[in-house]
């Protein structure tokens, strides 16, 4: 899965009070129109989820699967599919938080996902694509309310 999508977007708030939304998955359904409920199965010593179960409703895309995180601070956070029930098959992403040294953050989003039906790789982008600029709206929204 070389192939990524990514899309950043500048949020007014510190990078924490950004990974702390981020960190939170247990809150998604509150905010996420496509996490309809997430459970925290292992966590870190210092306290952050390790691996988290989700049950995801994104119109075409319906699955529930198992994501394996690693923090590095409130710098980045890297995840990786674990497991999957139906429809995905690998899935790798990441948001990177960069201080803008003006109370805001650009917030990146990287990811890239492989289904088990065949997509031509110009459709698996767009709709890369469309998950990112959607869960980065979502953030923004939830972290400056």
């Amino acid at each position: 899965m070389a192939d990524r999508t990514e899309s950043s977007i500048s949020i007014d708030a510190a990078p924490a009070d950004i990974m702390g939304v981020i960190a939170d998955f247990e809150a998604y359904p509150e905010w996420t129109g496509a996490v309809k409920e997430a459970e925290i199965r292992t966590s870190t010593p210092e306290g952050r989820a390790r691996t988290v179960w989700f049950d995801l409703d994104a119109g075409a895309i319906k699955d529930q699967y198992i994501l394996d995180y690693t923090w590095n601070g409130d710098q980045a956070v890297h995840w990786t599919l674990v497991s999957a029930e139906q429809i995905v098959k690998a899935m790798d992403g990441a948001y990177v938080l960069a201080d803008n040294g003006d109370g805001s953050t650009t917030v990146t989003y990287q990811l890239a996902v492989d289904v088990k039906i065949p997509l031509l790789g110009m459709i698996k982008r767009k709709a890369e694509k469309v998950i990112i600029d959607t869960a980065l709206k979502e953030l923004k929204k939830r972290v400056e309310a």
